[in-house]
């Protein structure tokens, strides 16, 4: 095993990185250096085994260490390493990938256009929505709804589409013609009222805002199926029925962002499934390959896809890695071995509701006021008094964080909420594992706030 100087790792690291979401100037003692990892555990240069909680940014679908996307990123690399889709030019991975993927999805998708990331791919969204009602014979309809503390990506189409007003203060005037409506987070904004009550005004703020800004203006509804970078959102089973019916009585196009839920995250190969929604275009990335080569897309369904092929010409829109060869092998081996392996039918038979089962077992800790999963997704809402469960003021839930990885797990926090997103691969016994670490993290946290002995 390759040896790793930390020391100066850390210094150059400070010196000449400037990482994505992170205060690279409170780093303070540096980052923690990522040298290996296999199965659901990764490596740090110190020699410490910590077990990845958010299968790395909710995509390690099949765990780390898996030779068989290796190789069949190899195989491709040495066969053909590169060439585009530009120009009337195809190649076989990218054809072969874009037909398993429209034999996975819905019935009425069977087309995809590849990008390189989600962010790429809601870009995509965008160009593709206000071109569609352009052909349409309507080019006033370019306005596209999405949801407070919703995320789409970081790229400025992306963010714009997303709800998290951070972002939006530190990207100056975002993209015109996007509005946001609520979330459906009934822990965090309709505890007066039942779930399935709160549920229907969540959705039917989408229908307010439709009237509010005419319905000759707007494109599209875009949701993720359950919030993730949000905090785990999970819409309670009014919602979604909903938010369809709204979608289709004003005729406007339904995107679902599958980002994180596509690929088995939900025990379906896409969340839209599970809760039994149709989208126009469901955009992908993450578990699409497992992370071990960045690759996107937007499944386009048939409504969509028919205007743009027979009334669009030549669409302006592209990536000069749009289903690269090498990345697009590697997705096909990832969805073949998930085929293969069972892994849909694991999750949601076996491990899916297992986790759930040992999730809850938390819901007694001093720091938790509520915990919810869905699949192989967790959540934790950290308070401050479980009896009125008021919040914490902000912060403790980046220090339950830090307390993660002082402990052996990575889990992630969104604000005072703490979630976790495992490889799909885990077993009943590293589940088990998980939520004593988490145990363990909680009570260290409490113990520093003063609340434990």
């Amino acid at each position: 095993m390759q040896q790793h100087d930390t020391h100066t790792l850390r210094q150059d690291d400070s010196r000449h990185h400037l990482h994505p979401f992170t205060d690279t100037k409170a780093l303070g003692s540096g980052s923690r250096i990522i040298t290996g990892a296999d199965g659901i555990y990764i490596h740090d240069s110190e020699g410490n085994r910590i077990l990845d909680g958010m299968a790395g940014l909710w995509c390690v679908n099949l765990g780390y260490g898996r030779r068989e996307l290796v190789e069949a990123a190899a195989a491709q690399m040495t066969e053909l390493p590169y060439y585009n889709n530009f120009f009337k030019t195809a190649h076989p991975p990218a054809i072969k990938l874009a037909k398993k993927l429209t034999e996975l999805a819905p019935g009425h998708i069977n087309h995809v256009f590849f990008t390189g990331s989600g962010s790429e791919s809601n870009d995509t969204v965008v160009r593709m929505v206000r071109r569609y009602w352009q052909l349409k014979g309507q080019p006033q309809k370019t306005v596209i709804i999405g949801r407070r503390n919703g995320y789409h990506g970081s790229t400025l189409a992306g963010a714009s589409l997303g709800g998290m007003a951070p972002m939006h203060e530190q990207g100056g005037p975002m993209l015109p013609d996007v509005a946001h409506i609520a979330q459906p987070y009934w822990f965090g904004e309709g505890r007066e009222m039942s779930p399935q009550e709160f549920g229907l005004l969540a959705a039917q703020s989408l229908e307010q805002k439709i009237k509010e800004l005419g319905v000759e203006r707007v494109a599209a509804f875009i949701a993720e199926p359950v919030q993730g970078a949000g905090g785990v959102i999970i819409p309670p089973d009014s919602y979604w029925p909903e938010i369809q019916r709204i979608c289709d009585h004003y005729g406007i196009l339904l995107v679902a962002d599958e980002v994180i839920c596509g690929f088995g995250r939900l025990g379906q190969w896409f969340g839209s499934q599970h809760f039994n929604i149709k989208p126009d275009l469901m955009p992908i990335a993450k578990g699409l390959s497992s992370g071990y080569l960045p690759i996107g897309g937007v499944l386009v369904g048939d409504r969509v896809a028919e205007v743009l092929i027979e009334q669009g010409g030549e669409f302006y829109h592209g990536f000069t890695y749009s289903g690269h060869p090498a990345c697009a092998a590697v997705a096909l081996r990832n969805l073949e071995l998930m085929e293969e392996e069972g892994i849909l039918e694991r999750v949601r038979e076996l491990t899916g509701p297992y986790f759930a089962k040992q999730w809850a077992t938390l819901a007694d800790h001093p720091l938790v006021g509520e915990v919810r999963s869905l699949g192989l997704l967790g959540a934790l809402e950290l308070v401050a008094d479980k009896t009125t469960l008021a919040r914490f003021e902000p912060g403790i839930g980046a220090q339950c964080r830090d307390n993660c990885f002082a402990t052996g797990i990575v889990m992630r926090s969104v604000g005072e909420t703490m979630v976790v997103s495992p490889p799909l691969v885990i077993t009943e016994a590293q589940i088990d594992e998980l939520v004593r670490l988490a145990r363990q993290s909680l009570d260290l946290t409490a113990r520093q706030l003063g609340l434990m002995d």
